[in-house]
């Protein structure tokens, strides 16, 4: 199972893909982060994403993918700016034909690291270890859209998806 984790936004938009090995461990397959300049219109960085993304799928074709929920910041501005980079990335993915499966942090942090009120410096050291990687993927984003794709190939072996 090839699976993409991602954790949206409009700045910058991380992926993870991992596989899952004949012997059930995951391996990274890659990671990176999808950036658009501040300074660039709202609809030109949705665009961006949307190119960036499309690329990804075509080249990796995964089998399904794992995205982070929005949960309701503090900043409204952020939290809208966030939902079109998950419109956009929905829509991507949809027209790809990967069925989507959405987690929201405190279920990817229970996946990842047994506590749903994990740090982010505990999430990011069990991706690091999970994945056998040399360090710490950077930035915050890569490491938060690997732990989405773990919490998904985890919750798929439990729950038969």
């Amino acid at each position: 199972m090839l699976v993409i984790g991602l954790d949206p936004g409009t700045a910058i938009t991380g992926y993870g893909i991992i596989a899952e090995l004949p012997d059930k461990s995951l391996q990274m397959v890659e990671c990176g982060a999808i950036r658009t300049p501040a300074k660039m219109a709202a609809h030109e960085r949705l665009k961006v994403l949307h190119e960036h993304l499309v690329a990804i799928l075509q080249t990796h074709r995964p089998d399904c993918a794992a995205v982070e929920k929005l949960y309701f910041q503090r900043n409204v501005r952020t939290a809208l700016q966030v939902g079109q980079a998950r419109g956009v990335i929905m829509l991507s993915l949809s027209q790809a034909a990967i069925p989507v499966y959405e987690y929201n942090p405190m279920d990817v942090k229970l996946a990842v690291t047994g506590y749903g009120l994990a740090e982010k410096v505990q999430i990011q050291q069990m991706v690091k270890a999970l994945l056998a990687l040399p360090q710490v993927p950077k930035p915050d984003d890569v490491a938060d859209a690997l732990a989405v794709a773990i919490c998904h190939a985890h919750s798929a072996k439990l729950n038969n998806l």
